[in-house]
């Protein structure tokens, strides 16, 4: 590459790092949903091969193998994070990990004060886990070494 040329890379770099949290929570709901419409597509299609295995234990492994893949997509375009994967992997994973209490307690909570529908209670559930998600991730889970982001960057 030309050295006057690459001498500007560094320039555009930094002026392309500052973040908006409207563009990264766009880009959150539209992975996390594709990630949700790629669970539901591979779990269909395991549970569609006959392979013997329960479905409970089907639905899992499927969600189970699509947290890598939506984990790469969120790091890089969700929150644009350089944190090194052995930080933001396993915290990543834990997240996913709570996130299943928080469902379990989000529908504790929203069953015992609504007398709604199933499809509307989780609709609820699922908006408030993934809120309290982009959050952690965002500010915790995707941060530099040593970073908390705040939401008002």
């Amino acid at each position: 590459m030309n050295a006057a040329l690459q001498s500007l890379l560094p320039d555009m770099g930094r002026a392309g790092t500052e973040r908006h949290v409207l563009l990264d929570l766009a880009a959150f709901l539209c992975i996390g949903g594709s990630g949700a419409m790629g669970f539901i597509a591979l779990s269909s299609l395991v549970a569609g091969l006959g392979t013997g295995l329960p479905l409970w234990l089907t639905n899992g492994l499927s969600y189970a193998a699509m947290i890598v893949p939506v984990y790469l997509l969120h790091r890089r375009f969700s929150f644009g994070s350089n944190a090194p994967h052995g930080q933001a992997l396993p915290r990543y994973v834990g997240v996913q990990l709570l996130s299943v209490l928080l469902v379990a307690l989000f529908s504790f909570v929203v069953h015992g004060l609504f007398d709604l529908a199933a499809v509307g209670a989780s609709t609820i559930v699922a908006g408030l886990t993934a809120a309290v998600n982009f959050v952690v991730l965002r500010g915790w889970a995707f941060a530099q070494r040593g970073q908390v982001v705040g939401l008002a960057s």
